[in-house]
């Protein structure tokens, strides 16, 4: 890549690290003055109890407070009490009820002069002397129930009664006192419950005040058999609250359709987002702000961390800004065209730009950054037209659209593959509008759905057409060598390439021998093959000039070496890679082709000449018998350096053997080591071990046993 005269202009005044800051500056400036429009608070000018002047939907997720709240108290006040079964409830009344009359028989028959257990019969006892020794005898709890329960009137009843009276009271009170306490008694029910123990009591024909007795006695021994449990109760209570579902409007959800009344309610839903108010407030700007440096750090800290010169990662920096601000002032034009109420108009947004143009000049890991990026912006700049909302809709159609671009441009050496690839990411808007559509829920009308289609077309297929018509203009500008660059300067019809076909056949195909092993051997490592390729085919344009001093064109004729001295030929052979670089720049080629040409040959001895010299006994210095260099600065200039010499040296061979070549490609790229020709460029051991191993394969490949046919015997007969 090229630096633009301008920049180189600008760089003359700043230094790297200066220039690089102001770039980001700039590009940060430019975000937020792109997004401040979007996320400046826009308000509706409407009053309570007037009618609505549109149908006004939610820009974003709204929790209604107020509406939760009686959700909840409505939960809890559903929830019933929660009541403990007191165990042994019924047998405890049964037996206090049968102790009241077993004491009343006692105190009888004391009185009657009949002994009992702990008594000592007492005769002639009158009425009261019984009441004060029943009272006595009567059992007595916390809450002196029996005491409170059964007054002297009742006490006085039972001890008249008769034995068998008090059996059939006994009888008949605790069967139905059974039944009703066995049916459960609440404890807020006690009440109610001996209402209905005295009703069925009383439906019994009893003597005198009997029946009151009996009444009196199964009240007393009533008792509750479920108690209220407030623990449980209220963690049933908060358990029901927890489950209530917050009153939510959707983002999108209609607050009020147009023409109803502004209530109170709606009103104070669209008060509080921000939708009536217009109050300044300095957070969307911060958050905007915040947004723009996250980008802005990102970018910084991803080409910090690229590993390129500093001068080419200034140039990608520049490159990608561009591309950036293109690519939003495209939204924003998008944006301001989905105001016109055209619906969902956002989706025809050529969302594979990007990534398409910035995987052709770039790389894959700048493109996918930037369509993350991008996407975030889109979330922003196709928003509800309410401050605080984000489209995530448009965020996931950008994102899928952007990475799909990327991924279905495999191939960058034609431009109508450009023009497939958008077709493929037409596809996949397709798919990824139908998700939107159908997870919405909603319904839409056929016209709708055939909008849908043609948005996510014109997307797919504009992002292609954006692709091949900004391309020339960032290659030009930039000095950038694409793939698509590279296959036209690979074509036959090339003028230089054509001059050298027909002044240096031998160099030509020289050339193209060279370039099947440069490729090969610099794809092995993950180097540029298509510029290797493409390299080698002007690495000796230089040759044209002077043709019959180089071998591989002399046919059939006197090399002209024989006549001349060793320094004109070193002149001659040394000369031609300088005047290569001079030819190829005065036709505009790009400069990798340039430096290619220029350090092929490195700072190699002419050994040849070098030793001829000394063989002549002329004093002769080792360093005027190397080209000038500079020695191979890239991997692919350092792959084509040992290429040339391995092919010349193998084609000087006959019927080269796998263990000769092998031997042949050992021994130059040890002495180009040796030599330190690869000092200067990022090519590994290792990675000259991978080298040498594709050179000796494609050589074999090439230089294979063919089989001999025998001469024909006659005229016409077939081999």
């Amino acid at each position: 890549m090229q630096t633009h005269p301008f920049l180189l202009k600008i760089r003359s005044f700043l230094s790297y690290r200066l220039f690089t800051n102001l770039l980001f500056v700039l590009l940060g400036i430019i975000v937020f003055g792109v997004l401040y429009g979007n996320v400046k608070p826009k308000t509706l000018d409407i009053n309570l109890y007037e009618e609505a002047p549109t149908t006004i939907r939610a820009p974003k997720k709204f929790v209604d407070d107020e509406a939760t709240e009686k959700k909840k108290e409505e939960a809890k006040a559903e929830v019933a009490n929660v009541y403990t079964t007191k165990e042994g409830a019924v047998d405890n009344s049964i037996s206090l009820l049968r102790s009241l009359i077993e004491s009343v028989k006692e105190v009888k028959a004391q009185t009657k002069g009949e002994e009992t257990e702990d008594l000592k019969p007492s005769p002639g006892a009158d009425i009261n002397e019984q009441l004060k020794l029943l009272k006595g005898k009567l059992p007595k709890d916390k809450d002196n129930n029996v005491t409170n329960g059964l007054n002297d009137s009742v006490l006085k009843t039972l001890l008249e009664a008769s034995e068998e009276d008090l059996d059939r009271m006994e009888t008949i009170v605790s069967t139905q006192l059974k039944v009703i306490m066995e049916n459960g008694v609440k404890e807020d029910e006690l009440k109610e419950a001996r209402f209905n123990l005295e009703q069925r009591i009383t439906s019994y024909s009893f003597k005198g005040d009997q029946t009151t007795a009996a009444v009196a006695l199964g009240n007393v021994a009533l008792e509750p058999t479920q108690y209220y449990d407030a623990e449980k109760t209220d963690e049933l209570k908060k358990l029901a609250e927890v489950n209530v579902q917050k009153v939510e409007i959707i983002e999108g959800g209609v607050i009020v359709q147009d023409g109803d009344l502004i209530t109170p309610k709606v009103y104070s839903i669209l008060k509080s987002m921000g939708m009536v108010e217009n109050t300044f407030s300095f957070k969307p700007y911060i958050g905007l702000a915040l947004f723009v440096l996250v980008v802005i750090s990102s970018l910084y800290y991803f080409f910090y961390t690229l590993e390129v010169t500093e001068e080419r990662k200034q140039n990608y920096l520049i490159l990608t800004s561009i591309v950036f601000v293109i690519s939003l002032l495209i939204m924003k034009i998008v944006g301001l065209i989905d105001q016109m109420e055209i619906n969902d108009i956002a989706f025809i947004l050529p969302a594979a730009f990007t990534g398409m143009i910035l995987r052709i000049l770039l790389n894959e890991r700048i493109a996918m950054m930037m369509v993350f990026i991008l996407s975030a912006c889109s979330s922003i700049i196709f928003h509800q037209q309410f401050s605080g909302s984000i489209d995530i809709e448009i965020a996931i159609y950008t994102l899928f659209s952007g990475v799909s671009g990327i991924l279905f441009l495999v191939s960058r050496n034609q431009r109508s593959n450009i023009l497939r690839a958008g077709i493929y990411v037409a596809l996949v808007n397709i798919l990824i509008l139908a998700f939107l559509v159908l997870l919405s829920g909603t319904s839409y009308s056929n016209s709708e759905y055939v909008y849908y289609l043609v948005f996510a077309l014109v997307s797919g297929i504009g992002s292609s057409i954006l692709t091949i018509g900004f391309l020339p203009f960032f290659e030009a500008g930039f000095g950038i060598l694409s793939s698509m660059r590279l296959v036209e300067l690979s074509s036959p019809t090339q003028p230089l390439l054509k001059k050298l076909l027909t002044d240096a056949p031998g160099t030509y195909h020289h050339s193209v021998m060279v370039a099947n092993l440069a490729e090969s051997a610099c794809e092995s490592i993950g180097a540029n093959g298509l510029l290797a390729r493409v390299g080698c085919y002007y690495h000796d344009v230089g040759k044209s000039k002077r043709p019959h001093f180089f071998i591989e064109n002399q046919l059939n004729m006197e090399n002209p070496h024989d006549r001349v001295s060793p320094e004109t030929s070193r002149d001659v052979i040394i000369s031609h890679a300088s005047d290569g670089a001079e030819m190829l720049r005065k036709h505009k080629l790009p400069k990798e082709i340039v430096d290619i040409a220029e350090q092929h040959h490195g700072t190699t001895l002419l050994k040849y000449f070098y030793y001829k010299a000394k063989e002549q006994g002329k004093d002769v210095k080792e360093e005027d018998y190397r080209y000038p260099g500079p020695k191979p600065q890239t991997r692919e200039a350092a792959i084509i350096s040992i290429a040339d010499s391995v092919e010349a040296a193998v084609r000087s061979k006959k019927s080269p053997t796998q263990g000769e070549i092998q031997q042949l490609v050992h021994s130059i790229v040890q002495d180009r080591l040796q030599d330190g020709q690869f000092n200067e460029c990022d090519i590994s051991l290792k990675q000259l071990e991978t080298v040498k191993r594709s050179l000796c394969e494609t050589l074999n490949g090439i230089f294979h046993p063919r089989i001999e046919y025998p001469e024909l015997k006659a005229k016409g007969e077939e081999a």
